[in-house]
C-alpha cells in the first residue's frame, strides 16, 4: 500500500542516509512541528550500510578537521544523548610516510591540526613499529597519529539514526520519490512527490550518490558523482587482535584498515575507473591491492575473506562537502538548502547534518565556517576553486 504524503511541513529533506536522517533530527530536535523525510528506498538502504565506518579528524584543511573532530565528539556522546549509539570505538589513527616529500607534508598537516586543537602527534619510525605489532617493521619515515580518531558499526548507526527519527516525531515516508520543488517569487513553497505533495518553506536536499539526479528534479545543478568502492574483511586471526591494529589509512595507495570481528577490514577505490553507480566487486583491482597489503600486513597474504562488498559512494569534485543554498537557473531559490558529505558520510555525517539544519533555519552555523563551501564555488564545468582536500580516497575529480 503506497501511503500518501500531503499537508503542510515545517521542512522536508530529501533522502533518508546518514545526512538526511541526522538533518531531520536535528531539525526536529530544534522545535520545528513537522518534519518530513522522503526516502526513495528505504532508510540506510544505501551507502550508509555499506559504509566501512572510518571516523577521523586527521583531513587535510581546516574545514575536514573541525567536521571531523565534531562528528567523532557526537558519536561519543550519543548512549547519554539517545539511550542507543552507533558503536564508535576510539581506536586511534595511524597515517604513515614512506617518502621525505610525505614526511614533510604530514609535518605541516599535523601543525595545522593542533592549531584547531586536535590531539595529534608525530610518531617516530620506531614508535610507528611499536604502536602496530601487526605492520611490517622498518617500512615507515613515521607517522601521524591521531589516539581519538575511531570507527563506528554502519549497521548500527543506521538503526541509531532510525531510532532517533522515529522517537523525536520526524514523519518518515520510505519509497516515496522525490520529484520536484514548488516555487513562488524565487522562494520555496513545498515538494512534489510520488506519492503527493507537501508545503513547506523550508527544504533539505541530500541523496549521496544520487544527490545530482535529486538536484535535477530540483532544478539545480549539483556537481557531486558516485564511484565505486569495495570493502573486504579478512579471516581471524590472532596478529590482527584490536590491540595490535590501529586503524592505518596508506596515503599513496589510497588503502585503509582497522579491526574487524578479529580479522582486518579493509577498502579501496580504483582512481582510474569511471565515475558511476557500480556495485559489482572488481575482483582484479582486490587482487592487485591485496599485494600492497601483504606487504605491508604481511599475515594477511595467508588470510582467506570472510566478507567483501562494493558500494556506490558519493563525492565532490575538491573531496569537500556541500553546505550552502540551492541555485536554480534564475538563482539562488529561498529556503532550499544543498547538502553533501564529499565520500565522508560516516566521518564528517553528523557535523555537515548539523550545519544543514542550522544553515536551513538561520542561515548561519557554529560547525564550520562554510563561506566557501556553497554550490557558488563550482564553474560550469563543475570545477571548483578551493584546492582539494589532499587526505581522501582517491576520487575522481570530475563528475
Amino acid at each position: 500500500m503506497v501511503i500518501r504524503v500531503s499537508g503542510s511541513a515545517d521542512a522536508v529533506v530529501v533522502g533518508g542516509g546518514t545526512i538526511g536522517a541526522w538533518c531531520a533530527w536535528f531539525l526536529e530536535r530544534a522545535g520545528l512541528d513537522r518534519v518530513v523525510l522522503l526516502e526513495a528506498g528505504t532508510l540506510g538502504s544505501g551507502a550508509s550500510s555499506r559504509a566501512a565506518g572510518m571516523v577521523r579528524a586527521q583531513g587535510g584543511t581546516e574545514h575536514a578537521v573541525r567536521l571531523g573532530m565534531w562528528s567523532r565528539d557526537f558519536y561519543a556522546g550519543q548512549q547519554a544523548e539517545l539511550g542507543i549509539d552507533s558503536g564508535f570505538v576510539a581506536q586511534g589513527y595511524v597515517m604513515p610516510c614512506f617518502t621525505d616529500t610525505e614526511v614533510a607534508a604530514a609535518r605541516e598537516r599535523i601543525a595545522m591540526q593542533q592549531s584547531v586543537g586536535l590531539e595529534v602527534r608525530w610518531l617516530e619510525p620506531g614508535e610507528v613499529d611499536e604502536l602496530n605489532p601487526a605492520m611490517a617493521p622498518g617500512l615507515t619515515l613515521g607517522a601521524s597519529y591521531a589516539p581519538g580518531d575511531g570507527y563506528i558499526d554502519p549497521p548500527r548507526n543506521v538503526l541509531a539514526y532510525t531510532a532517533a527519527l522515529f522517537t523525536s516525531g520526524v514523519e518518515v515516508y520510505e519509497r516515496t520519490e522525490f520529484t520536484g520543488l514548488t516555487t513562488s517569487g524565487g522562494r520555496v513553497t513545498g515538494v512534489q512527490t510520488s506519492a503527493g505533495a507537501v508545503d513547506s518553506p523550508l527544504v533539505v536536499l541530500t541523496g549521496g550518490p544520487q544527490l545530482a539526479a535529486v538536484g535535477r528534479a530540483a532544478g539545480v545543478r549539483i556537481p557531486a558523482g558516485g564511484a565505486r568502492h569495495q570493502v573486504v574483511v579478512t579471516e581471524a586471526h590472532p596478529d590482527l587482535a584490536p590491540e595490535r591494529l590501529p586503524m592505518v589509512f596508506d596515503l599513496a595507495s589510497g588503502i585503509y584498515w582497522r579491526p574487524e570481528e578479529g580479522g582486518m577490514l579493509w577498502g579501496m577505490s580504483n582512481p582510474e575507473e569511471q565515475p558511476g553507480v557500480a556495485t559489482e566487486f572488481d575482483s582484479s583491482y582486490f587482487a592487485s591491492m591485496r599485494e600492497r597489503v601483504a606487504e605491508l600486513v604481511p599475515v594477511t597474504a595467508s588470510l582467506g575473506l570472510r566478507k567483501s562488498w562494493a558500494a556506490t559512494i558519493d563525492y565532490t569534485p575538491d573531496h569537500l562537502p556541500i553546505l550552502g543554498p540551492a541555485i536554480g537557473a534564475d538563482g539562488p531559490i529561498d529556503g532550499v538548502t544543498v547538502v553533501a558529505a564529499g565520500g565522508h558520510g560516516m566521518m564528517w555525517g553528523p557535523a555537515v547534518s548539523r550545519a544543514a539544519a542550522d544553515l536551513a533555519l538561520t542561515g548561519k552555523t557554529d560547525v564550520v565556517d562554510t563561506t566557501d563551501l556553497g554550490l557558488d564555488r563550482f564553474d560550469e564545468q563543475g570545477l571548483s576553486r578551493l584546492a582539494p582536500d589532499p587526505i581522501a580516497l582517491p576520487f575522481p575529480e570530475r563528475t
